[in-house]
């Protein structure tokens, strides 16, 4: 089912468990320092169990469909990060391409272990190696609003999707379902990721790691006491809700996320439908559930 590449890789590595391609990832529209840092992000917190992965699995794909997905879908997964994305739709799919422009490729190589029916290589969007209209299914999740560009970047993962394909997207909402007080919230931390992302990397991964102790876990706690009273419209008001049922891990993973990267762009669910419809793409789906705010289209 895999495709052939339209270029040859620049060098290919070989693991324990597959062969990883190494191409080229230079390109107007990505920020190399964002690219590095990720890659330093992802190689520390690249152990996601399987339950772990199921549980976000089921909450960022809840809009999938038996026809936008199936065992015959020839699949792209855009900034796979880890992997964990990937391992989530192996079983359900023909075959994967999963791609990163950084050094996470091999974090995904550990987390994939020996999946057959997927291919890593390390590029990024400007230099995918393979002819447009070439998947039935593309995604890029928690990726985009990292890219200087991100109208260009999403209408050039579009161009890899089939004509009657999809393409599924998560980008960081800009809070418009939210009220003045979660907003002042909101924009106070947003200095302090201004601060943090620029600290060296082992000083920002403990700084990171502090943050997730005294800034999520309060209000993940008491979020949890509120649900545990049987209160549980008052738990989902709390700030950072979607935390109270993940695990530590995924709360440490998520703050380093959340305040180590320098570049973040964050987009109204309006926003996010008018990229994708200028991309091509119809029938689009906005799930009404966390995270904020993934979606899929139909390509034309």
């Amino acid at each position: 089912m895999k495709s052939e590449f339209t270029r040859s890789p620049e060098r290919i590595i070989k693991t324990k468990k597959r062969e990883i391609f190494i191409f080229d990832i230079e390109g107007k529209n990505i920020d190399q320092k964002v690219v590095n840092e990720f890659g330093d992000e992802w190689l520390k917190f690249y152990e996601h169990d399987d339950d772990l992965v199921k549980k976000g699995g089921e909450e960022y794909f809840d809009i999938l469909t038996d026809q936008m997905i199936n065992a015959n879908s020839y699949v792209l997964d855009i900034g796979c990060g880890t992997g964990r994305w990937t391992k989530y739709l192996a079983g359900k799919v023909g075959f994967i391409e999963a791609v990163d422009p950084s050094n996470a490729i091999f974090a995904a190589d550990k987390l994939l272990g020996k999946i057959e029916n997927v291919r890593l290589l390390k590029a990024s969007i400007e230099t995918l190696p393979f002819a447009d209209e070439t998947f039935d299914f593309v995604m890029s999740i928690g990726v985009l609003h990292h890219i200087p560009n991100t109208r260009q970047a999403l209408i050039d993962c579009v161009k890899k999707v089939k004509k009657g394909g999809y393409f599924f997207v998560y980008l960081y909402y800009n809070l418009d379902r939210r009220g003045p007080l979660y907003k002042a919230l909101f924009h106070s931390s947003d200095l302090i990721r201004k601060a943090v992302s620029r600290l060296p990397g082992k000083i920002k991964h403990f700084v990171c790691d502090g943050l997730a102790i005294i800034f999520y876990m309060p209000f993940i706690l008491v979020g949890r006491f509120f649900k545990f009273l049987g209160f549980t419209d008052l738990a989902k008001r709390m700030p950072l809700h979607g935390y109270q049922n993940r695990s530590f891990f995924m709360i440490r993973n998520d703050t380093l996320d959340r305040f180590g990267t320098r570049l973040e762009q964050r987009f109204s669910k309006k926003e996010v439908i008018e990229m994708m419809e200028a991309a091509g793409l119809t029938n689009i789906v906005i799930s009404p559930g966390i995270p904020y705010y993934h979606a899929v289209g139909k390509k034309k």
